[in-house]
């Protein structure tokens, strides 16, 4: 295990055994619910439920519904009998509120309430409920810096802010890289009833690449790797052929190039299977698809590509 991740672990072991508010900071797809989840599993809370929701999916009025339900007729469209929210869902669990740098001022403000009160009011109703709920946040923006930009409250930072934990990006752990490879690989080859491995060569371009996706990002790109090869083992062409190379390019521009390689090489790979069997479902299976994921996937890159294979 890297020594970046063993201090992270550490301290994340530390903070499962308190009920304290943990805030993990870093940049997306470096797994913080995994690591909330794990803080919810060590601790005293274990048996209880775990709750997680993306603060970005929702608008104001959606995100404070969601997060604490509502009575009978408390807006158009509401449910007859109401709906329980989140928090009420999370009691004596965990909740963890992931991209908590997207909420509104104003609710910012409501959750700061509950947070000091220990109670929910369900929007539309004026019958409060007491809850005993673990708070796991999360963000990859600086808080710091929105707090001084009045864009989030001082208050709350501190109230989520109790244990604060930064979870490294993968370039900064590259111990890891291979370990967790070889755990795609075995979860994928069970997925898809592969018997797929990684060649020396492959494994070395894949330690050589600055993955500027982070964890999201290295699964997806194993995926595709033991989706598209036609051998057992996976070569470092496969890995050449979407372009993973050591970072001489800027993150941002990386990910764009290769995530339009990719999508070229699947439809590739798709219009072969289609070619050899002629029909929808025996093409989406021959490559680990369903069907209908196989068909939306094979119009959509037939729109964009055009009926020829495109060049990759």
């Amino acid at each position: 295990m890297d020594e970046n991740v063993q201090a992270v672990k550490a301290l994340a072991q530390k903070a499962a055994a308190t009920d304290a508010a943990v805030l993990l900071a870093s940049e997306s797809g470096t797994g913080k619910e995994l690591y909330a989840q794990a803080i919810h599993n060590a601790s005293s809370r274990r048996g209880e439920v775990f709750v997680a929701i993306n603060c970005a999916n929702f608008n104001a009025n959606t995100l404070e519904s969601e997060l604490f339900g509502y009575v009978e007729g408390a807006f158009t469209g509401a449910k007859q009998e109401g709906k329980q929210g989140l928090f009420e869902a999370a009691n004596n669990g965990t909740i963890f509120l992931d991209e908590i740098g997207e909420l509104p001022l104003n609710m910012q403000a409501k959750l700061l309430r509950v947070l000091q009160e220990r109670e929910i009011t369900r929007v539309g109703g004026t019958k409060p409920f007491k809850i005993n709920v673990r708070v796991i946040s999360a963000t990859n923006r600086d808080l710091r810096q929105m707090v001084n930009e009045k864009l989030f409250r001082i208050d709350l930072y501190y109230r989520l802010n109790v244990v604060p934990i930064y979870v490294p990006p993968l370039r900064e752990r590259p111990g890891d890289i291979l370990p967790m490879v070889e755990h795609f690989r075995m979860e994928i080859n069970q997925k898809y009833g592969y018997q797929k491995t990684f060649s020396p060569k492959a494994l070395r371009t894949i330690q050589q690449y600055s993955w500027p996706g982070n964890v999201r990002e290295l699964r997806n790109m194993v995926e595709r790797a033991m989706i598209i090869s036609e051998e057992d083992e996976i070569g470092a062409r496969e890995f050449d052929s979407i372009q993973l190379h050591p970072s001489s390019i800027s993150a941002e521009a990386g990910q764009i190039n290769l995530d339009e390689r990719l999508k070229r090489i699947e439809y590739h790979h798709m219009r072969r299977a289609y070619q050899k069997y002629g029909n929808m479902k025996d093409a989406a299976q021959s490559v680990g698809m369903k069907r209908s994921t196989f068909a939306g996937k094979f119009k959509q890159y037939q729109e964009k590509y055009g009926d020829t294979s495109p060049d990759i």
